[in-house]
């Protein structure tokens, strides 16, 4: 029981909804768009799901073992420990754990990459990549203060454009690549994960810039990162209203703005 709570903690349960959100809100697009369902399109909804996971939880071990390698987690962090900065786990552990979520991430992938043919492989392919180049070279991408576009990107535009794509493949219906509505529903998703970076990154400055991490608020101060922080809330609602007109779905974006 100890191991699967340890574990539990590694993969950090509480950052998943990053990779859930934009699935789910792709699901609630193709709903409203798609005339009728089907079992298909259910079973490619639940491999979409998974698959978002598995790329998350592999995302978080990478990020996990080459901070530590660059000894930007300590046992001294503030906010979530890390086991492996902890010695609770080994480094071999955590690139078995990799592999083990890089598979299920292949494996998963393929079937949906079958299903929605060379748009999903080349999601699939980047997002795979990226999961990487976040923290695993010289040039890593946190490293470089970047990282927050392609939290936008594939925490939201990709992720739920993909997602509709998807249904509409699955339900065996011409996709309408001028619809702009997954784009502003993905953005809300995108704008949210990087609300929860920035808040990240602006408690982790002082630390991030003593090991050369060089995120937003490394280069451009606490304060005017906090200044963008607000614009990023603002945007949230706006690009709610552009996806759903004034709905429900925009009281829920003002209900996670009060709860951030």
């Amino acid at each position: 029981m100890k191991q699967i709570v340890l574990w539990l903690r590694i993969i950090r349960p509480q950052t998943l909804f990053a990779s859930l959100c934009p699935v789910l809100v792709g699901l609630m697009v193709a709903h409203t768009l798609i005339p009728q369902s089907s079992s298909g399109m259910f079973l490619t909804a639940l491999l979409t799901l998974l698959c978002a996971l598995a790329l998350q939880i592999l995302s978080n071990l990478i990020n996990d073992y080459y901070d530590y390698k660059r000894g930007t987690d300590k046992q001294s962090r503030v906010g979530f420990k890390r086991a492996l900065a902890e010695g609770l786990v080994t480094e071999r552990e955590i690139l078995s754990a990799c592999l083990i979520a890089l598979a299920a991430s292949l494996m998963l992938g393929a079937v949906l990459c079958y299903i929605g043919g060379w748009v999903i492989v080349a999601i699939g392919i980047t997002a795979i990549l990226f999961a990487w180049l976040y923290t695993a070279t010289p040039y890593s991408l946190s490293y470089l203060g970047i990282a927050d576009i392609f939290v936008f990107l594939y925490y939201g535009i990709i992720a739920t454009w993909g997602t509709v794509w998807l249904q509409y493949k699955s339900a065996g219906i011409p996709f309408d690549s001028s619809l702009m509505t997954p784009i502003y529903a993905g953005a809300v998703c995108g704008l949210i994960s990087m609300c929860v970076l920035a808040i990240n990154n602006i408690r982790d400055a002082d630390d991030d810039r003593l090991v050369g991490k060089r995120t937003i608020p490394v280069r451009i101060g606490k304060k005017w990162a906090l200044g963008l922080l607000g614009v990023i809330v603002v945007l949230m609602p706006l690009f709610a209203w552009l996806a759903f007109g004034m709905s429900w779905a925009v009281g829920i974006i003002f209900e996670s703005q009060s709860l951030i």
